[in-house]
């Protein structure tokens, strides 16, 4: 058992204790603890139990949270198992960390006080310099930020030996209070699910001013389609005959790498979706249109491809596009997307996103309408009109049956209304 000791110098607490160095002879290394002298002893603790297990110590390299941070990133989270998807939400939440004024500290001086804090903030909100959280995140997503400081540290002390222990361990997400609330507005009625006489007017704002988006738009309203599977949809993934489509794949944008990423769906798993004649009606005339729009703009047509790409054990699929008149290098492989702009191009996410704000802003029925409130609608009409709740929940890709109806619980709010009503009758 290593032996150890506290000291104080000037307004903070050293701890020490004797290791063995590479001949076997015991020498002493102190480190800096707090201004706190049971926190600081907490410490010495820690490190001689460490030391004790695995036998070796914190080297004095002086790297900051915020490098910690990025070389974890490198060396561990990049290189690993998880989607690319997954790997971007975390480099997210990385690149917010390091706003926290903590990230500019030296990983000896971080205490667990410090790190609760910052997660105080992400828990209940806050702000600390450019770190700030307005209303607090929900559980998954404070769970993350969790997750990645917590892997961080233990990385940092094995197998870098930047420091003798993980101060994570003694931080807790707290939950918060359950208030009800009293004195609140009833919820935004624009968030509530697309009426059919409102979808019309959507259509015919989009054909006049925004034609591009308007096949996005009808495919996601009659089948559920998230705005990045909607763009990963392939002639290849329909079948006009038995009419259903196979979810395959997503397009998103890296704001990391620059690129738009063909990738794998938000759950990874591959889904089919049956859908009736009007769409199919859509579709087979979109088919046509694209084939004329082809004749019409001849060697400027422009044709879609996919590019592999690996980066540090990862795998990428990048989007392009070039004209006929062009030369295709080896390694690009043509894709056959369904949406796409008059002159071949994919209608990205990011382009939808966009002419849904403006809709927003010049429609006034549609104030606050934003794409994925087509995937709302689709869900709504479904259970409204008798669809089972576990086959919705299969047809969206939902991971539980508890995120379908908890997001969309409103859906039968008319056939409440409708059974308590029947009381009416029972009296004059």
């Amino acid at each position: 058992m290593a032996k150890g000791s506290v000291r104080k110098k000037g307004k903070k607490w050293y701890y020490r204790f004797y290791v063995e160095d590479a001949s076997g002879r015991l020498i002493q290394k102190e480190y800096v603890g707090t201004e706190s002298k049971s926190e600081t002893e907490k410490l010495l603790r820690q490190a001689m139990d460490e030391y004790d297990s695995k036998k070796f110590i914190a080297t004095t390299e002086n790297i900051t949270l915020a490098e910690l941070l990025d070389n974890w990133a490198e060396e561990e989270l990049k290189p690993g198992s998880l989607s690319n998807g997954t790997v971007r939400y975390y480099l997210h939440v990385v690149s917010h960390l390091k706003k926290h004024p903590l990230s500019s500290r030296r990983l000896s001086t971080i205490t667990s006080e410090q790190l609760q804090a910052l997660i105080d903030i992400v828990v209940f909100g806050g702000k600390d310099g450019d770190f700030e959280v307005k209303k607090g995140y929900v559980k998954d997503h404070c769970n993350t930020y969790c997750n990645i400081l917590n892997q961080a540290f233990k990385y940092a002390v094995f197998p870098k030996k930047y420091i003798t222990f993980n101060p994570m361990q003694y931080v807790k997400r707290r939950r918060k209070k359950a208030t009800s609330e009293l004195f609140v507005e009833e919820a935004d009625p624009n968030a509530k699910a697309l009426t059919p006489e409102m979808y019309d007017t959507l259509i015919k704002y989009l054909e006049q001013h925004h034609p591009d988006a308007v096949l996005p738009v009808q495919i996601s309203y009659y089948t559920g389609l998230r705005i990045g599977e909607v763009s990963g949809l392939t002639w290849q993934d329909i079948n006009l005959e038995e009419q259903y489509l196979t979810v395959r794949r997503s397009v998103t944008r890296s704001a990391i790498r620059k690129k738009d990423e063909i990738g794998p769906t938000k759950r990874s798993k591959i889904r089919t979706v049956d859908f009736g004649n009007k769409l199919t009606k859509i579709l087979k005339e979109a088919k046509k249109q694209q084939k004329a729009n082809e004749k019409e703009y001849g060697p400027l047509y422009q044709r879609c491809y996919y590019k592999e790409v690996r980066e540090q054990k990862r795998t990428y699929f990048d989007y392009y596009s070039l004209d006929s008149s062009e030369e295709v290098p080896e390694d690009f492989e043509e894709i056959d997307f369904v949406c796409r702009f008059k002159d071949g191009r994919l209608v990205k996410p990011s382009m939808l996103e966009t002419t849904c704000m403006r809709v927003a802003k010049k429609i006034p029925e549609l104030k606050g309408f934003h794409f994925h409130l087509l995937r709302h609608t689709f869900t709504t009409n479904l259970l409204n009109s008798g669809a089972k709740p576990k086959d919705v929940q299969e047809i969206l890709g939902h991971e539980d049956l508890r995120t379908t109806m908890g997001i969309y619980a409103h859906a039968d709010r008319e056939s409440k209304r409708a059974c308590v009503r029947l009381l009416d009758n029972l009296t004059a």
